[in-house]
């Protein structure tokens, strides 16, 4: 099933990289750097509204999609959930009344925050029929509604922007597009909550585990979120916009790959520990982490040696000179939140112990907003980076000592230490080419420090892929 995911979610994620890339290029350019600021604040809200409101019910779905439908339950499992969510969408209004009326918030932000809250919702509902598609094995149908949601926002938001609507531009496209692919997939996924009916018990069992989920995603942006608020805060709308658009060049290019993983690897785990045990569910578990590590932390290490040219190229000139600061730092957060939330943590969600997510999220979150008001009006920028990246550190360690009181994950020791190591030679390689600048010094960078890894993973039969490789070559060199 992991297999079958990675291979099916590729074109998902391939799309994804490809707009979050255009997203920093265009809207960088497109945008001024205030305007660009008030999208990364207005993106934030929305986060947190959803999360705050309605991620339960879809962690909900994913979790519990496949013991309803061997109960053959799953009509009450959607009637059960649907009306959770109307219910709970309906507080959304309400909260965007009390926000624009009584927060001290400029105009364009005003504007910004309200498309914020008007996206939301449409976004959450095309989310729960996504998680629905996935945890039902349905590849093709969740690629395909991903694509379109991904593709089409970031369209609708570039023609919005052009034609003068700011910082609120990406969120009404993404609202809009969202709005749209309701109207296909929404009148189906109701059709199966037909003959079901809510379920008290049910809908009890689903908020003991997605509430927890949800208050840790809280914390999980509390964390990611906090930098900016503080830095509009004590700095300025122009300062947000340069972390931001470091802060997405850095974490985007890890997130697609994290994503991809996690969109295959989690309900491959849900169904490993369902169907074989703990028994399979460390087998399945070892695998997926050792390919993890020697596809993530390569692109990780790679991104903080090219951060500088990286920037030139895919930054507009306003921000790209301070983004480039940003980028190494955010490498190393983005690659322990991706190893901890699409790894660490599921050992919560496939052990049921969901309020232990609380505790572990609680501690980086905690350390992060004390390191950003200790740090933030002392060294400005750096503070925030500084603060970010030693939060994510204190976040794995959690996880990973948590973790094994709810459901023990393995670490592949190996793996990570033959990868480490070849990520050491890359990196001696590609500080030896020359600093040009631009499009050739990541080009040159970029091709040395793949080939260098490449080289050194194959001659440290490192995750066993020097056989993995050779069996390939051995059957496709094989006579007919």
């Amino acid at each position: 099933m992991f297999w079958r995911g990675v291979l099916g979610y590729l074109p998902v994620n391939i799309a994804q990289g490809v707009v979050g890339l255009l997203t920093i290029v265009l809207f960088t350019r497109v945008l001024t750097p205030e305007q660009y600021g008030v999208y990364a604040l207005a993106f934030s809200a929305l986060s947190l509204t959803q999360t705050i409101l309605l991620t339960w019910t879809e962690a909900a779905m994913a979790r519990f999609h496949a013991r309803q439908d061997a109960d053959g339950r799953l009509p009450d499992h959607f009637a059960t959930l649907y009306r959770l969510w109307f219910g709970l969408a309906l507080v959304v209004p309400v909260v965007a009344a009390g926000v624009l009326r009584f927060a001290p918030l400029s105009a364009p932000l005003k504007v910004a925050i309200a498309a914020a809250f008007a996206a939301v919702v449409a976004k959450s509902l095309t989310k729960l029929s996504q998680e629905r598609r996935r945890a039902a094995g349905e590849v093709s149908s969740a690629a395909l509604l991903d694509i379109v949601q991904t593709g089409g926002g970031f369209g609708l938001g570039l023609v919005l922007a052009l034609v003068g609507l700011g910082g609120a531009a990406p969120l009404l496209g993404m609202g809009a597009i969202s709005l749209l692919c309701l109207v296909f997939v929404l009148p189906a996924d109701l059709r199966r909550a037909h003959g079901g009916r809510y379920d008290p018990a049910m809908a009890k069992a689903y908020a003991a585990y997605g509430l927890p989920v949800a208050l840790s995603l809280i914390l999980a942006l509390v964390l990611s979120t906090t930098d900016r608020f503080l830095l509009a805060a004590f700095l300025d709308e122009r300062a947000v916009g340069v972390y931001h658009a470091g802060y997405s060049l850095g974490s985007r290019t890890l997130d697609v790959v994290f994503i991809w993983l996690g969109m295959a690897g989690g309900p491959a785990l849900v169904a490993a520990l369902e169907r074989g045990g703990h028994a399979a569910l460390k087998d399945a578990a070892h695998e997926q982490a050792g390919f993890m590590v020697l596809l993530t932390l390569p692109a990780a290490v790679g991104l903080a040696l090219v951060g500088r040219p990286l920037a030139q190229v895919m930054v507009g000139p306003g921000l790209s000179a301070g983004a480039g600061q940003v980028v190494p730092w955010i490498a190393a957060a983005g690659w322990l939140s991706g190893v901890t939330t699409y790894y660490l943590l599921q050992a919560f969600t496939l052990g049921k112990r969901t309020m232990m997510l609380i505790a572990c999220m609680a501690i980086p979150a905690g350390a992060n907003v004390a390191l950003n008001l200790a740090l933030i009006p002392r060294f400005g920028l750096d503070g925030a980076l500084w603060s970010t990246a030693a939060s994510y550190g204190v976040g794995a360690a959690a996880a990973a000592i948590l973790g094994r009181r709810a459901c023990p994950l393995p670490v592949p020791w190996v793996g990570l230490a033959k990868s480490g190591l070849a990520c050491a030679l890359m990196a001696v390689a590609v500080l030896a080419v020359p600093a040009l600048g631009g499009v050739v010094e990541l080009i040159l960078k970029a091709s040395v420090g793949a080939v260098v890894y490449g080289a050194a993973v194959l001659a440290l039969d490192a995750g066993g892929l020097r056989a993995r490789v050779m069996d390939i070559l051995q059957r496709r060199l094989k006579p007919a």
